[in-house]
């Protein structure tokens, strides 16, 4: 069956949008605790949000609808998404739910949904609860309406699970880091987790109003980190999206470092101390230098699609404990079920403490392949497989970059977007055929 309102990462759109509107929150609610309740169990579901204020109406409307399905809610408040899945696990909930737009401005929102395991809902789980909002929604007799409560001490669980992925005699004195959090969920968890380990740490992006997340700063805006940075003269720079699961850093002379390069850091290092197993999964958008260069470690390259759900997918299935993208979710599953922004940017730092280097020595192990990404904005979804003048272009591309090189054309999973990357050897023929990939597209989808 085709799902009607789940994507690659939940249920996400612009408020006030079908389906991210208040009446469909309830709705959605009880369908999913209409799928959760256990027969004779103790029904209860967690809640978490990230900082937009769209997250007070949805959490609300989330509440009674689990409410009426029969199920306890326990409320965490502002919380990063790995924490949810990892305070899902440890208070033995048969859910967790994120209301989060991860890095998306302050006007989209959306619902991510953990199982009881900590990680995200398979499929067939998604479909059930889809066929339940095809119901008609009704209430459970009052002595068995959910009650709700607030987890007080979560921020302070999941602070003393992030440093325990790490060695204790690990201590940061002396290191000066600055943090930036994205105005998002981690600014109450991230800061204290880096100064508990000893760290000196500058704080940006911790000012949260409800309208500011990701604007201007965070994962995918680290100008303001790399300028930080340097102003301050860190020896690096940690930034984290909105909802927490993403990371890249900014090394000591400002340059950043991206998903893919911190991937290979921590997988280099696994490596060393022996405990990397299997192979390490990528997606079709990670950087071929970073295949090369494990290829020259020994370690196998694997990849998903795009999306961390189906990175985790592949992970799973080929019994890997290391996968990445190089947007910066980063999936450490000996430490943890899910991309944890936090989590990764320890075990960078772990690696940085052993190794005695500077994060621009381990970033420069690794040769980047230049690449380039180009979006075109769409109306809505399109079947490029099928629009032969993009074909004919793409085929002469692929035959102009040879072995040296890769191209992507894809739709984004979760805006409306044709993503176009074009990765090769030599810079300047990277951006031209790039320039051209995007001209196809744009006169394509003008026709």
């Amino acid at each position: 069956m085709k799902k009607l309102y789940f994507g690659t990462d939940g249920i996400r759109g612009k408020v006030g949008v079908s389906p991210i509107t208040p009446d469909f929150m309830l709705k959605l609610g009880w369908a999913a605790g209409r799928v959760f309740a256990r027969e004779g169990a103790h029904n209860n579901v967690l809640i978490g949000k990230d900082t937009r204020i769209s997250g007070y109406m949805f959490e609300s409307a989330l509440e009674a609808g689990l409410s009426a399905a029969g199920v306890n809610t326990q409320l965490l408040g502002p919380m990063p998404t790995p924490a949810v899945a990892y305070l899902t696990r440890a208070f033995r909930a048969q859910a967790g739910i994120v209301i989060s737009a991860s890095h998306n401005p302050h006007y989209d929102n959306g619902i991510k949904f953990f199982s009881s395991d900590g990680m995200k809902l398979p499929d067939e789980i998604e479909l059930q609860i889809e066929e339940q909002l095809q119901q008609p929604m009704s209430t459970v007799d009052s002595i068995r309406l959910g009650k709700a409560s607030r987890i007080s001490d979560a921020a302070g669980r999941y602070i003393e699970f992030c440093k325990g992925t790490i060695p204790s005699r690990m201590d940061f004195s002396g290191t000066k880091i600055v943090v930036d959090c994205a105005h998002g969920s981690t600014y109450h968890v991230a800061p204290p987790v880096f100064e508990e380990i000893g760290a000196k740490v500058i704080r940006i992006g911790v000012q949260p109003d409800g309208l500011n997340i990701n604007e201007g700063v965070g994962a995918t805006k680290p100008e303001k980190l790399r300028e930080t940075v340097l102003a301050e003269k860190a020896d690096f720079g940690i930034a984290l999206d909105g909802d927490g699961d993403r990371l890249i850093m900014v090394d000591h002379l400002g340059e950043i470092v991206d998903g893919d390069e911190l991937l290979f850091i921590i997988a280099k290092s696994r490596l060393d101390a022996g405990t990397l197993r299997g192979a390490v999964v990528g997606t079709l958008m990670t950087n071929l230098g970073m295949e090369h260069a494990l290829a020259d470690l020994g370690v196998v390259l694997k990849r998903a699609a795009v999306g961390d759900r189906y990175v985790m997918e592949m992970m799973l299935e080929l019994e890997s404990l290391l996968g990445g993208e190089g947007s910066g979710h980063i999936i450490c599953r000996d430490r943890t079920t899910t991309g944890d922004g936090v989590v990764s940017a320890l075990q960078v730092m772990a690696e940085l403490w052993s190794s005695g280097k500077s994060l621009h020595e381990l970033k420069s192990r690794m040769h980047k392949y230049p690449q380039v990404l180009r979006n075109v904005k769409i109306r809505e979804r399109v079947n490029l497989d099928t629009i032969e003048s993009v074909q004919r272009v793409k085929a002469e591309v692929e035959k102009e970059l040879g072995t040296a090189g890769r191209l992507l054309i894809r739709a984004s999973g979760t805006e409306p977007l044709i993503r176009v990357m074009v990765e090769g050897r030599d810079e300047a023929q990277v951006e031209s055929l790039a320039e051209r990939l995007v001209d196809s597209v744009s006169a394509a989808l003008a026709a």
